[in-house]
Formats: C-alpha cells, structure tokens, sequence
C-alpha cells in the first residue's frame, strides 16, 4: 500500500527547511534543517546542505513507510525576489533516494505591490 505525504521545502541563503506533513497539512510526520546535518553556520544553507537533509527526509519518509510524496518548495519570495539555491538540489537527491514525487508547486509568495524596493527610484548609483 502506497502512503502519500506532503514535503514544504522553504530555502533561503542561510538555511534550509524541510517539513513532511499529512494531506491535510495538520499532522507534522518529520523535519529536517540545513543546521542539522551540517556544522552549522554559513554551510546550512547551501545545496550542499540541502542535498544531506533531502537524503535524510526521504530515510526518515522510508521508516514511516510513505513512498509517495507531494512537493511544495518555497523560497524567500515578496521584494525578496531572489531564490535560494536549495530547492532543486533538493528535489534531485530526493528522487536519488527513490522517493516517488507526484506533484512539484511552487508556492513562493509573490508581491502584488509592498512596499517601496531597495535602491531608490533611480536605482543604486555606483
């Protein structure tokens, strides 16, 4: 019998997180950070970082007998619209690992106006 479970990867420079809930999304099964598979510091948010917690989700995923999962990353999103280089890395060592991915969303928030950008009106001058 194939049990499915949700995975929210939220990446940012300095750190990956990874929560595998239940469908409804009430029921947390397991977490992983970039600062627990690592020494810490600048080296828990990286791919590096993002790939050793990707390999030890889909351990734990595989002890609670799910093999099925659905995908939500998320990155810093809003005026922060540079993403993160942890999600896809993740993605990859997730499949490596044989976890079986249905559906991948992408569930970064996105800025319909906010507040004023960095940099000014005529942008920063160098």
């Amino acid at each position: 019998m194939s049990r499915k479970a949700i995975l929210h990867i939220f990446t940012t420079h300095n750190n990956v997180l990874m929560t595998a809930t239940d469908l409804t999304g009430a029921e947390t099964i397991c977490k992983v950070s970039g600062g627990m598979v690592t020494k810490g510091g600048s080296d828990s948010g990286g791919q590096f970082a993002s790939t050793r917690a990707a390999e030890r989700m889909a351990e734990m995923l595989a002890e609670k007998e799910f093999n099925q999962v659905i995908v939500k990353y998320r990155g810093a999103g809003g005026n922060r619209s540079h993403s993160a280089p942890g999600a896809t890395s993740a993605i990859r060592a997730l499949t490596r690992a044989g976890v079986s991915i249905t559906r991948i969303e992408d569930v970064t928030p996105v800025a319909t106006d906010g507040t004023k950008s960095k940099g000014g009106r005529r942008g920063r001058r160098v």
